[in-house]
């Protein structure tokens, strides 16, 4: 997969895109600001804390060591909770917008696309880095962004207005486990840090969650075009997801290096669905449905 070498101000993303999820940031800030002054306060405050360890260790040494090592906790935690936000404001904006160039880079001829997806828009980052493309290779194509929220995509639409591709990009309100578009519908599909949501009301870990990530794997090759070609960029379980398009015989399947997102692993997968799907001795069958 090819690497883009485009790249923008931190500040001008988030002028543009905001932020998703934004009290996960606040949580964890004010978590490291909390445990940083408990720090503080074991750094001045050492000798009263001994003592107040004293009356529930009879030993000195016990004492002493529980102190400590308390004040080292505290500390740790303090650096890894400053740590995960920064990571999380680092993911939300620079590496979102990197990973959509990344993942533009990865699809070799906009030229031909006369439609593309993007499924579970949201702000808009990959879906206006997707339209950036077609409007410089200016082509006719368009693309659709889906997701679940009306409100997001009329946020999403005015994105598309500030970056200046409006006019290449429709956004649509729907179920991603049942997409509303007939088969073999685009040329290009796309997905960012979404598909990992989908069944979370089951638990990310159960049978259940696993079912309905793989249901929107699923949607994504039938709404495909034959030759047509899919990209996604996901947390955790990207293995799933390669296993699945290896039952649907998807071809030129590409996974790459391990990226750190939000704090856990994250990789991207590309591949093409097959002009045609020869299941035996003459027979061809189109229908990708799960």
């Amino acid at each position: 997969m090819g690497k883009s070498n485009s790249s923008r101000d931190w500040t001008q993303i988030y002028a543009i895109y905001g932020m998703d999820q934004w009290q996960t940031l606040v949580f964890l800030l004010c978590h490291a600001v909390f445990f940083s002054l408990l720090s503080v306060i074991f750094l001045f405050y050492f000798g009263s804390i001994f003592h107040f360890f004293q009356t529930l260790f009879p030993s000195p040494g016990a004492a002493r060591f529980a102190a400590g090592f308390s004040g080292a906790v505290t500390s740790i935690s303090a650096v890894c909770l400053f740590f995960a936000a920064a990571n999380f404001l680092y993911s939300a904006g620079p590496l979102h917008y990197e990973m959509a160039q990344r993942m533009v880079g990865s699809v070799y001829d906009w030229s031909s696309v006369k439609l593309a997806l993007d499924i579970g828009c949201g702000r808009g980052i990959l879906l206006n880095s997707v339209a950036t493309q077609l409007k410089k290779t200016g082509s006719s194509g368009r693309v659709v962004g889906l997701d679940r929220s009306k409100r997001t995509t009329l946020s999403t639409l005015r994105t598309a207005n500030v970056e200046g591709v409006g006019e290449y990009v429709t956004c649509k309100e729907g179920d991603v486990r049942s997409l509303p578009f007939e088969d073999n519908y685009f040329d290009v599909v796309v997905s960012a840090v979404f598909v990992h949501t989908v069944g979370k009301e089951y638990g990310h870990r159960t049978v259940e969650a696993a079912a309905e990530r793989m249901r929107v794997v699923g949607e994504m090759v039938r709404v495909l075009k034959p030759g047509g070609v899919g990209v996604v960029w996901d947390l955790l379980h990207v293995p799933e997801y390669v296993r699945r398009l290896q039952e649907l015989k998807m071809e030129d399947i590409r996974v790459s290096e391990r990226v750190t997102a939000f704090m856990v692993s994250s990789h991207m997968v590309s591949f093409r669905k097959p002009s045609q799907h020869v299941v035996g001795p003459g027979e061809v069958r189109l229908d990708w449905r799960c």
